[in-house]
């Protein structure tokens, strides 16, 4: 992926690793657009940052997202990356009959939200020069959580809708996935400070870094997350399904 003089739509940009990647892409001379649902958080990630830019976005809708690509668009037609990144993160209990609000509020955001927006721009995006779709999944769509069971289920349905994606649009535009491992931010509540998950700094910095190199990585892979990532090819699926799982009470119990 080219690293400077892009335009680039990141959604999920108003705080966490949208924000944080927003922010250091604009450092490196990139017209950055800023979406998410809350315009308040947006506009402290836009704050003194002059080509950078924010829209409000609901990808729970489809007539949501059909009408914000024709605004984007309008407003911003030399867009060539789009980083599709909003994401939430629900716990569920599986043992008990319970209402799925959490669940399909869950794939319809993670799951939905990405291919209804990445269909409405990809007509313009291969039309474009240095084009990039960046998909960001989770250590968790290798190796499933017990307590977010639809969360890690969208995190591997979109890893593997950016296999299909990146060998159906070679040639035309760059499918890029980055899954991250464990990291600092608001996803769930008490996770900015929890023990052991990668401070949200330390996780950009090093994904800048991976984008920097050239080949550009088809998946961007900080160090944390290959415990994860590589479980199963190297023999120990079993093993690391139990020590995450175990890892995840404690950190949350502090």
């Amino acid at each position: 992926m080219k690293q400077t003089g892009n335009t680039i739509l990141i959604t999920g940009g108003g705080s966490g690793i949208g924000a944080a990647l927003a922010q250091r892409l604009h450092d490196r001379g990139n017209s950055v657009i800023v979406a998410g649902r809350r315009e308040e958080e947006l506009r402290r990630v836009i704050a003194g940052r002059p080509n950078m830019h924010a829209l409000r976005l609901d990808v729970d809708s489809a007539e949501g997202v059909a009408d914000f690509a024709a605004r984007l668009l309008a407003a911003h037609p030399a867009l060539n990356v789009l980083i599709n990144n909003a994401g939430i993160m629900r716990f569920e209990e599986l043992d008990r009959s319970r209402d799925l609000a959490d669940a399909e509020s869950t794939i319809n955001t993670n799951l939905l939200g990405p291919i209804r927006l990445t269909n409405a721009l990809i007509d313009h995006l291969a039309g474009e020069s240095d084009a990039a779709i960046v998909n960001v999944t989770s250590g968790l769509a290798f190796v499933p959580l017990f307590t977010t069971p639809t969360y890690n289920a969208t995190k591997a349905a979109i890893h593997s809708y950016t296999v299909t994606m990146r060998e159906v649009l070679k040639g035309k535009v760059e499918v890029i996935e980055l899954a991250p491992p464990a990291v600092q931010t608001g996803l769930t509540p008490g996770q900015e400070s929890r023990p052991g998950y990668q401070p949200l700094d330390a996780f950009a910095d090093e994904v800048m870094a991976l984008f920097a190199q050239e080949p550009t990585p088809r998946e961007i892979l900080v160090e944390r997350v290959g415990f994860l990532r590589f479980a199963e090819a190297q023999g120990r699926f079993d093993q690391t399904v139990t020590q995450l799982n175990e890892f995840a009470a404690k950190a949350r119990q502090g």
